[in-house]
């Protein structure tokens, strides 16, 4: 799968907030141009399936949402076929998100460009207003196609930064999503990076060890955000 997540995030991250404003109003669908979406004041049930992502860094406990059955399915599968297994976390930029599920990088060369290894296969978006895109956030790479379907098996983990509530404002201004009363509490004072809500499918969450999350985010990287040291990965399904 050729530069999934890499070319869309990278701009988004690097050109700064109100280059994707200018990006997303110029590719938003002509049947939600005047339309508004809001969310639902319900977080999503404390329920799903946990597995276990472990490092060199130290372990992070992820549920997975049940409100986005395809995805959740199709990872623990990969999780149950020990799929992820010594893969690396290929792409890290600090203070936006750490990336990881790429096959080709199990058994990748120092400095080979990682992001194009795939598993044959893409999952339709499953966009829910109530996942967003806060820290700890598990979600689904993806190519730029026009169904923003996902990447079978890349995925990545949000660290983002805290946000204001004029930036929310312009959020809410801009696009279709109109954030709840927590939802921007969880952006200003836990941060994340609200420019990919409802771009990018958002399938579980952190839910212990977002210290680890930290650790890995702060690594030292070469161009193309490889970290210089590898980063690998063991994923297992705790229930």
């Amino acid at each position: 799968m050729k530069n999934t997540l890499t070319t869309i995030l990278t701009v988004s991250c690097l050109l700064g907030f109100n280059s994707f404003e200018a990006s997303a109003q110029a590719n938003a669908p002509k049947k939600e141009e005047n339309k508004k979406t809001t969310m639902n004041k319900t977080e999503p049930k404390q329920a799903g399936h946990l597995v276990e992502i472990s490092t060199s860094y130290g372990d992070m406990t992820v549920r997975l949402y049940d409100e986005t059955p395809q995805h959740r399915d199709n990872f623990l599968k990969l999780v149950n076929e020990h799929f992820f297994d010594s893969l690396l976390f290929h792409r890290i930029i600090k203070g936006f998100m750490i990336q990881g599920g790429d096959p080709q990088s199990k058994h990748a060369a120092p400095g080979q460009m990682l992001g194009g290894g795939d598993v044959g296969y893409t999952i339709p978006a499953e966009f829910n207003a109530n996942l967003y895109h806060k820290k700890g956030a598990l979600c689904a790479a993806r190519t730029e196609n026009p169904e923003k379907k996902s990447s079978g098996c890349q995925f990545y983990i949000v660290q983002g930064r805290t946000w204001t509530d004029a930036d929310l404002d312009n959020f809410d201004k801009q696009r279709t999503v109109k954030y709840t009363s927590t939802q921007r509490e969880a952006y200003k004072t836990i941060g994340g990076y609200p420019p990919l809500d409802m771009g990018y499918t958002v399938f579980g969450e952190v839910t212990q060890g977002l210290d680890v999350l930290e650790k890995i985010a702060a690594v030292a990287t070469q161009p193309g955000d490889r970290p210089t040291q590898d980063v690998r990965m063991k994923i297992t399904l705790v229930k």
